[in-house]
């Protein structure tokens, strides 16, 4: 029961940062704006809100106030994204540039700029941002005795304030799409921008407001990211950008379907890391390194989800085209 506690722990939390991630592409897609730099989104978030942790520790603020000193980075990381999604805004939007060239572009320069500013604070070839132990959520943090047992695994041992935060903007998202009048111009000029402007609605400004909610999303997302692996931040999000765009893909750009969908995908990640530790897997002793096969697994499924599934899938019409005031 312990071991399938931790499954199910673990598959949670390393389904936030996909569950973020994807939201806000998402939203950025629905606009009509491809974004594919996600990746280089989630290392900026996650360069910044690192940094705002190791500065806490060093401080003691963090330790006397961990969850505040959580949802400070949260937020950090958020506005990193927010800021590092103008430039493909301003790109794809103002200038009317290919936006998947852009967002590579943009891929790339994340990991260099992350390391380096690591390089310049800690010195060069310290690449590594250490995370502090107190940010977890734990049974002392609610004022219980510490306690062993399969409730207290699953809701205690991989714990931290990332987890609510990802429900609450998954239940914003939901609303926020589907229930209200922003929602409802949002995926207008992601289907139909001409008609959309001919009634009134400003196409710029809602393409730039959903390219500012993904960066925001996703800034978050590379801060949880990091939280889940555990080891600290070397300026990489190891293709977790990438996975989320899957999941967007194969959640057919809707939340609940990309929520699903960032379980289902989380889970074989999981499987993927935690291999060696899990007994009813196949071992495949034949092999001379099994845990290879295991971690190619996630991107297998990826593959292979995505060749099953790309005909059925419904994106936005307008997406990746640049908006043109003057087009009819």
């Amino acid at each position: 029961m312990t071991v399938l506690a931790n499954i199910i722990s673990l598959t949670v939390i390393f389904a936030v940062p996909l569950l973020l991630v994807a939201l806000g592409g998402m939203y950025s897609e629905h606009s009509g704006v491809i974004n594919l730099a996600l990746e280089g989104i989630m290392v900026i978030g996650a360069l910044c809100g690192c940094f705002l942790l190791r500065a806490f520790d060093q401080n003691g603020f963090g330790k006397a106030h961990p969850q505040v000193a959580m949802l400070l980075a949260i937020l950090i990381a958020a506005a990193a994204g927010v800021a590092f999604s103008l430039l493909l805004a301003f790109a794809a939007i103002n200038l009317k540039a290919d936006q998947t060239i852009g967002g590579t572009a943009l891929n790339i320069f994340a990991p260099a700029f992350a390391v380096v500013v690591t390089w310049a604070i800690q010195g060069q070839g310290q690449t590594t941002i250490q995370i502090p132990t107190w940010i977890k959520i734990t049974q002392e943090t609610f004022g219980f005795e510490r306690t062993d047992g399969f409730f207290a695994t699953l809701f205690f041992k991989y714990q931290y304030l990332t987890t609510p935060v990802a429900i609450i903007l998954f239940i914003v998202a939901w609303l926020l799409m589907y229930k209200t009048k922003f929602g409802l111009r949002l995926r207008a000029c992601g289907e139909h921008p001409q008609a959309a402007d001919s009634v009134g609605i400003n196409v710029y400004r809602m393409r730039y407001a959903g390219v500012m909610i993904s960066g925001f999303l996703a800034g978050i997302g590379g801060l949880a990211y990091v939280i889940a692996v555990g080891s600290g931040f070397s300026s990489s999000v190891g293709g977790y950008g990438f996975l989320a765009l899957a999941v967007m893909i194969f959640g057919n750009w809707k939340p609940f379907t990309i929520l699903g969908s960032a379980l289902i995908f989380a889970l074989f990640k999981v499987i993927a890391a935690y291999n060696s530790s899990i007994p009813f897997l196949p071992k495949f002793e034949g092999l001379k390194d099994q845990s290879s096969l295991y971690q190619m697994l996630p991107y297998i499924v990826t593959m292979v989800v995505l060749v099953f599934t790309s005909k059925k899938s419904k994106a936005p019409k307008a997406e990746g085209i640049p908006y043109d005031k003057g087009s009819r």
